[in-house]
């Protein structure tokens, strides 16, 4: 690879003193979802607010202007195709932070300090009123966002489309709309027919659901030295540095495999991170070293929790585990053990949802959001609706908000047109799946034969190098060889009720 020139140098070295601001600020992030005490909130929110400004300031300052302009005019045609990607990612994001008001920046960082701890402790106490102002204020900053941009985005581009663009570059309403029909069309039939099932429950002592977790984590590759889990009140994922990678989890009152299989959803985000192109040249300053997009992210998460650690293979490896911890045997066998890992009932709670169900309950996140932010549906009336839509999308309606439009953090801190990567995750992880077993065969064949190093290879070598080199529905189409699309993880979840209702 040709080397470097001057300006490209000066670059990477701004990058890199920005990159570990932002990597502070994750790191008092971290720490307030961990161990901060509540009554530090104010305190740090002022400190995430002064970080927020200076970033906005390194990634739109004049100084930062030039050196992008240096660095691109240094570069022609002959230069290496990921050096001009690098820029053309890093142009676009510059005339995004030039057009956002820094005072803006400043406010909004604040509101979304302020509006976690104002969320936990509505959560904690049942308490929507709370919380309601905090929704406001992150409605209102959001929105000026989105009218700062709109001048930089591609005509037509709605104010929802805007904030969504950091997590799924390029998406659009009407092509969620079309990926997410046939889900809302096909999955509630095969809801019906697995409705009545009603697996085995057991208790899992909390201490013994955390020595669970970290046999599972070191049973696919936990490095103490790079790794590091926690608990928090909603389970993340997060990167602190090159050789710093965080998961938390959480144990959850009357559903003991929640830790347990929240620990293999975040393993999945952190796998992720640690494969992405960050070597050389790409090393961590850099766009492409990068997510591809949320929803990429997503789909490895949802692989690794529920193609792998729900599979029925896995069941059959883990089921002695479980039941040798306890000293019993309340499932009485393995398919038992399987069929309480795959609920497949309609649940109040995102995070405990089942595959079904759970892209239901992100459709109806998707519609709240638009109504709110484009809709101008009065925050005063969320809960209500939220409800409403609950019972008619699955058939069931919170009883307290706490379970109801209480229960996420991300609108908590203003991330707007975050939640269809969910959803677009299990399409991805299913179409990737399928790829993945042209070349590997079965799965469930590989994890019968605690073979999941097989599958981790698979993904290094053909989905994480990828980084932002394309966007996500590019990704699909490179990898599989054919556009995004709904049926692959239809067929699957048909594929898996089937197998459920034949040992029930």
């Amino acid at each position: 690879m040709p080397q470097p020139g001057q300006a490209l140098v000066r670059l990477r070295e701004h990058l890199h003193q920005t990159r570990l601001l932002g990597s502070i600020s994750s790191a008092l992030y971290y720490d307030q979802n961990t161990v901060m005490p509540p009554a530090g909130a104010d305190w740090r929110g002022q400190q995430l607010s002064l970080l927020a400004s200076q970033l906005h300031e390194r990634q739109s300052s004049e100084t930062y202007a030039g050196l992008v302009a240096a660095a691109e005019a240094e570069v022609d045609h002959y230069a290496p195709a990921s050096t001009r990607r690098n820029l053309q990612l890093l142009r676009q994001e510059l005339e995004r932070q030039r057009s956002l008001d820094p005072q803006l920046v400043a406010r909004l960082a604040a509101a979304q300090s302020r509006g976690n701890a104002v969320w936990q402790e509505a959560r904690r106490s049942n308490d929507f009123a709370v919380f309601a102002p905090a929704l406001e204020e992150l409605l209102q900053l959001r929105r000026e966002q989105a009218a700062q941009l709109t001048p930089i985005e591609p005509a037509g581009r709605s104010p929802w489309e805007i904030l969504a663009q950091p997590f799924e570059p390029d998406v659009s309403k009407d092509r969620l709309q079309e990926l997410f029909t046939p889900l809302s069309e096909g999955i509630p039939p095969l809801l019906e027919r697995v409705r009545a099932s009603s697996p085995a429950a057991a208790a899992i002592p909390e201490e013994l659901q955390e020595t669970l977790c970290a046999e599972l984590l070191e049973s696919w590759g936990y490095d103490p030295s790079r790794c590091q889990r926690s608990r928090s009140a909603h389970p993340f994922s997060c990167t602190l540095g090159p050789a710093d990678y965080r998961i938390t989890s959480r144990v959850v009152p009357d559903q003991p495999f929640s830790a347990f299989l929240a620990t293999a959803h975040e393993w999945g985000h952190s796998l992720y991170e640690q494969g992405l192109p960050r070597g050389d040249d790409h090393y961590f300053p850099w766009p492409l070293g990068e997510a591809t997009s949320m929803g990429v992210h997503e789909s490895q998460s949802l692989f690794w929790e529920c193609r792998v650690a729900r599979s029925q293979a896995f069941a059959s490896r883990w089921h002695g585990r479980f039941s040798g911890a306890l000293g019993s045997d309340p499932w009485g066998g393995s398919q038992s053990f399987w069929r309480g890992l795959n609920p497949m009932r309609p649940g109040l709670i995102r995070v405990e949802a089942d595959e079904l169900t759970y892209c239901l309950h992100i459709v109806l996140r998707f519609e709240l959001e638009l109504a709110l932010v484009e809709q101008g549906l009065p925050v005063s009336e969320l809960p209500e609706l939220w409800n409403r839509r609950m019972g008619e999308l699955l058939g069931i309606r919170p009883e307290r908000d706490a379970e109801g439009c209480l229960q996420d953090i991300h609108w908590a801190e203003g991330l707007f047109g975050y939640f269809p990567s969910y959803a677009l995750g299990h399409l991805i992880s299913a179409q990737l799946a399928e790829s993945m077993e042209r070349e590997l065969g079965p799965i469930e064949s590989v994890v019968g034969a605690a073979e999941e190093s097989r599958l981790q290879h698979w993904l290094s070598e053909n989905v994480w190098p990828l980084g932002r080199s394309v966007n996500g529905e590019e990704l699909v189409a490179q990898v599989t060889g054919a556009p995004l699309s709904a049926s692959p993880f239809l067929r699957y979840l048909s594929g898996k009720v089937d197998r459920l209702l034949e040992t029930s």
